[in-house]
C-alpha cells in the first residue's frame, strides 16, 4: 500500500489536486481518508462549548485513531471512519466503511504537524496558494456550504486559521517532497504526482 499525504492551508486547493488524482488513475485503485473526519470527539461538551473551540491547532486531531486506522488499512482491514458534522461541530456517531486501496490518500491542513503520521506516508505533498485567494475560496465554501455568515468566518480566520497557519501549517512545507503551486491550478505538477505513483505501484 502506497500512503500519501496531502496538506496545505486552508482553502489552498488540497480537495482539487485529490480529485484530480482519482481521476488519472483506474477506478478502484484509490482510497481517501479526511483528516476533518478525526477531530476529536467532543460529545461531552454543551454546542456553546464547542464553537469555541481551536479547530485549527494540532491538538482538535484525534490523531492517535487516524494512525491506528491506517495501520489497520496496511494490514488489509477496513476501518471504520468516523463522520463529522460541522454545523454541530461534533462527531455524528455515524461511520463510514472504509476499505483497503492500493493507494490510500490522507488529506488535511495539519496532517505533516505530526511526527507519527507524517512518518507513515511515502509521499508528502504541500499545496500552497497565497492567503488572499485561500481567505475567498473559505469565504465561498463556508457560506455555501456550512451556513456561516461573513463575520463569523472573518472573525475565525483572523483570530484563529491565521495565526495557527502560521505557527503550524505553513512551517510543514520543510517536510514536503513536492511542493504544488496551486494559485492557478497546476496540471503539471498532477502529473508528475500521477507518474510517481505509477512508478511506486
Amino acid at each position: 500500500m502506497l500512503i500519501i499525504g496531502i496538506a496545505g492551508g486552508t482553502g489552498c486547493g488540497k480537495t482539487t489536486v485529490v480529485n484530480q488524482i482519482l481521476k488519472e488513475l483506474p477506478e478502484g485503485v484509490v482510497g481517501v481518508i479526511s483528516q476533518d473526519s478525526y477531530y476529536t470527539d467532543t460529545s461531552h461538551l454543551t454546542y456553546e462549548e464547542r464553537i469555541k473551540i481551536n479547530f485549527d491547532h494540532p491538538r482538535s486531531i484525534d490523531f492517535k485513531l487516524l494512525v491506528s486506522h491506517l495501520k489497520e488499512l496496511k494490514k488489509n482491514n477496513p476501518i471504520h471512519q468516523p463522520v463529522y458534522s460541522f454545523v454541530k461541530h461534533n462527531r455524528t456517531g455515524d461511520t463510514i466503511l472504509t476499505h483497503p486501496r492500493k493507494v490510500m490518500i490522507v488529506e488535511g491542513i495539519l496532517i505533516l504537524t505530526n511526527p507519527k503520521l507524517r512518518d507513515m506516508f511515502d509521499i508528502k505533498i504541500f499545496v500552497h496558494a497565497d492567503s488572499d485567494e485561500r481567505l475567498i475560496r473559505r469565504l465561498k465554501r463556508d457560506i455555501a456550504e456550512r451556513g456561516r455568515s461573513l463575520k463569523e468566518i472573518l472573525s475565525r480566520y483572523q483570530n484563529t486559521l491565521k495565526p495557527m497557519h502560521d505557527q503550524f501549517i505553513e512551517p510543514t512545507k520543510e517536510f514536503a517532497d513536492i511542493i504544488i503551486p496551486n494559485n492557478n491550478y497546476n496540471t503539471v505538477a498532477v502529473d508528475i504526482v500521477r507518474i510517481i505513483i505509477n512508478e511506486k505501484l
